[in-house]
């Protein structure tokens, strides 16, 4: 199923953009798993939309457990969990059904489903379902966690405007804390103006901006993955890039590899003072073979900019296929990086968590 990923921890994505209701079920989390719904909620706020920076359609993202969960612990019955959609507006897509949106899913739905896709919002090809993964995600961000595994990310760019980038050799975990806790978490205050300020210019103006995220992961364990499909970096791929929007995705140095040579590239081995076998540099980002190393695991993802823009674009009558313009009605973001972060934690999290060699474990 498309909407179903893994086998040790199985998560099945359900719902669409204007829906009753969006959700998740999780498979196979242990039994006696206590879920801190405040931390939760916080952690759902961060992708929440807020300010002058997104979209206007408001959701307050409450999770409602369905089942597997009793008194705030899990019982070892499949996790449900639901949100409810209270902020639609579903005549804004009416025309979208015959003129579909300029890099959007709608004219591939429309080919894929015979033109019976649900257009409102985008139905689940939405940003939106990314809510539920979410909240999925914090339940295996919870499993990391219990083994001491520290999951971050940053905004690193918007509109060619950069950021400082992660320490990939070392956790700096006042840093880490203080870019969990922002709604726009950059490490450089005067990119974080930059970038605010370009995504303000270009709303403006009707139109919208892309960017990329950095995620790190500290303290994962060594040995964890496999080879060739079952790869660290290929189960990060298939979950970073079921993200509406993603569109890029490198691992360490990534692309910057092609313009280098081996002894520039290679990561050489070293002992630290705890005699621990270490690398001086971490340009494979963590990753060998598709296997954990021991270093810090770092990505970066490339989001395309929001394709519904107000500005006037060609695109074709789907009944008369003769050339249309096409402006856009509705609420959207000019852009949608900064309320990604949490959901590329939370993808790398479902993917890490169904590693091979990764070992279930609840705190105790």
């Amino acid at each position: 199923m498309s909407a179903t990923f893994g086998s040790k921890v199985k998560v099945t994505i359900f719902g669409q953009s204007h829906a009753p209701a969006i959700g998740a079920i999780v498979d196979c989390l242990p039994a006696g798993m206590k879920i801190d719904e405040e931390s939760l909620q916080v952690f759902m706020d961060r992708r929440r939309a807020k300010g002058e920076l997104a979209t206007k359609r408001h959701e307050g993202d409450r999770v409602l457990f369905k089942s597997g969960v009793v008194d705030g612990v899990t019982c070892g019955a499949p996790v449900c969990l639901m949100i409810e959609n209270s902020d639609t507006r579903s005549t804004d897509y009416s025309d979208l059904a015959r003129v579909p949106r300029p890099s959007h899913s709608d004219y591939a739905a429309w080919l894929k489903y015979g033109g019976h896709n649900d257009i409102r919002g985008g139905g689940q090809f939405s940003g939106r379902l990314t809510a539920a993964m979410c909240a999925a995600g914090f339940l295996c961000l919870e499993l990391l966690k219990a083994q001491g595994v520290e999951v971050v990310s940053h905004v690193i760019s918007i509109g060619g405007i950069r950021d400082k980038s992660l320490d990939c050799l070392m956790a700096d975990p006042e840093l880490n804390d203080r870019l969990r806790a922002s709604a726009f978490p950059v490490i450089d205050s005067d990119a974080k103006q930059k970038m605010t300020d370009a995504i303000l210019e270009k709303k403006q103006l009707g139109d919208s901006l892309g960017g990329e995220i950095e995620c790190a992961i500290y303290n994962l364990p060594s040995g964890l993955g496999s080879d060739f499909f079952g790869g660290l970096e290929a189960l990060i791929a298939q979950t970073v890039f079921s993200v509406p929007a993603v569109k890029g995705l490198q691992f360490g140095a990534g692309f910057d590899f092609a313009s280098m040579s081996g002894s520039e590239a290679n990561d050489f081995f070293d002992v630290d003072c705890e005699g621990n076998i270490v690398t001086s540099t971490n340009n494979c980002g963590g990753i060998l073979g598709g296997i954990s190393s021991g270093m810090p695991l770092t990505f970066s993802a490339a989001f395309k900019p929001t394709p519904s823009i107000a500005m006037a674009q060609q695109s074709v009558d789907l009944n008369t296929k003769a050339k249309s313009d096409l402006v856009i009605k509705g609420r959207h973001d000019p852009c949608i990086v900064p309320r990604a972060t949490a959901v590329i934690e939370a993808a790398a999290a479902i993917a890490i968590v169904n590693a091979d060699g990764f070992e279930i474990k609840i705190a105790n």
